[in-house]
């Protein structure tokens, strides 16, 4: 709520998007400003950093033809957000102005972007399962309400597909309330233009925060927020169970680095600024669930991994702060399987709290166990294959490298058809059955 206004025409430098305003007297970290640009039209901007009398802000939008001598008014406020169910069905971009055609609708309530942290000893333990459509997810790595789990995917490989997927199709296996936040950052157009084209054909269980490559890149860091902040308010305030897809958040992470950059900070590992850990985990601690209250947040942030590194500090962090991972293969991905999970590599670390009986089936750890038993095994065989040959080998070795193939083409592999729980522990058992050695 904004308690005064302060007016300066002190602006001492001017460097790209940052403005460094001297003499200022009351300012606080976070406080949105106001700036006159030519030609009457005001841009906003964040403080970022104070230094004794003098004001660090970080502009959201352009600053060519911004002079010395331009207005900067200091609102006493810091950024909020618009809440209100009529969020439901709608596009917006990284600062939460409409871009789907409609008029902005009329908030209920503000809130701040950085919303509140959950009590821990408030939080509810995650469970039941959410159905993403994908085998890969549901049977053996499956997602919970209130979860964090990230895919961790490479250059090249079809993560934005497999994103749409999961934006059309999850869903929550026993009905209710369920609403799906997708936040998509720095995208090329032929990407926007995708990602619109699927949401396009959705029906209203979405709200979507779309963030262009030729954007503010502090557009870039508020979208999430916002993201976040309108999760909270559907899952807390109304009681919906709610999944929050975030692409990429490579992106997001290189617009921490340049705004650091920009602040002259000492840079970390790779050059990402030192508190990108804390950072990161102030928008994945945000999912959870809240003893005695219905709505969740779960949260499926994408990453693409630099040089095909996981020890990269983007992917790296991530792990630290999330429950397991969800890794992309280029082996899969060049042998035509989509979606190209690798399964081995691959862990819901919360599986365990959303399966068995009353939440999917009874005998879904068992054939989840026998599955990647087997797989593993046939993994393993491919390295004595490409030695000794196939001839070479024993009847029942040959049976593994059969399934492990079979495994990849028929279970993984679902291209763009959407399959329920049951159908993919369905598709498991009829997979062990023909393996009867193995079968449950």
């Amino acid at each position: 709520m904004r308690l005064s206004e302060h007016r300066y025409r002190t602006i001492s430098s001017i460097r790209g998007p940052l403005l460094f305003v001297e003499q200022v007297f009351a300012a606080r970290m976070g406080e949105v400003v106001r700036i006159a640009c030519p030609g009457g039209e005001t841009a906003e901007g964040e403080i970022l950093k104070i230094d004794g009398d003098t004001a660090l802000i970080q502009v959201f939008g352009e600053t060519r033809g911004l002079g010395l001598d331009a207005d900067v008014a200091f609102t006493d406020a810091i950024r909020q957000a618009p809440l209100s169910a009529d969020v439901i069905g709608r596009v917006f971009n990284g600062s939460f102005i409409p871009i789907d055609g409609a008029p902005m609708f009329v908030p209920e309530q503000w809130a701040p972007i950085t919303g509140a942290p959950i009590n821990p000893t408030a939080r509810a333990r995650p469970e039941e399962f959410i159905e993403t459509g994908l085998t890969a997810i549901d049977a053996l790595n499956t997602l919970v309400k209130g979860q964090k789990l990230p895919i961790f995917s490479s250059a090249g490989l079809p993560a934005k597909e497999m994103t749409a997927a999961i934006v059309r199709n999850a869903r929550l296996a026993g009905g209710g309330a369920f609403v799906v936040v997708f936040v998509a950052l720095g995208l090329p157009h032929h990407e926007y233009a995708f990602y619109m084209q699927v949401l396009a054909g959705m029906e209203g269980d979405f709200t979507a925060f779309i963030n262009r490559a030729g954007e503010p890149v502090m557009e870039r860091l508020l979208a999430p927020r916002f993201g976040l902040a309108v999760a909270e308010h559907l899952a807390f305030a109304r009681g919906m169970d709610v999944l929050v897809v975030i692409t990429d958040m490579t992106n997001y992470c290189d617009a921490l680095r340049e705004v650091s950059t920009a602040r002259e900070e000492l840079p970390g590992r790779r050059g990402y600024p030192g508190y990108m850990y804390s950072d990161l985990a102030s928008l994945y601690e945000r999912a959870g669930r809240i003893r005695g209250m219905p709505g969740s947040v779960t949260m499926l942030p994408v990453v693409t991994m630099p040089e095909d590194d996981i020890t990269h500090p983007i992917p790296d962090l991530t792990g630290y702060i999330t429950e397991g991972q969800i890794v992309l293969s280029r082996e899969l991905h060049q042998k035509g399987v989509f979606p190209p999970v690798d399964v081995l590599p691959s862990l819901s670390r919360l599986m365990q709290r959303g399966i068995g009986s009353g939440r999917t089936r009874q005998d879904h750890r068992r054939i989840a166990d026998l599955l990647y038993k087997q797989y593993a095994k046939g993994r393993d065989l491919r390295r004595l294959e490409a030695i000794v040959g196939r001839e070479g080998m024993m009847g029942s070795d040959r049976l593994m490298l059969d399934f492990a193939d079979a495994f990849e083409r028929e279970l993984i592999h679902q291209g763009a058809a959407r399959r329920d729980i049951n159908a993919s522990l369905d598709g498991g058992l009829a997979l062990l059955g023909r393996f009867p050695a193995e079968a449950p």
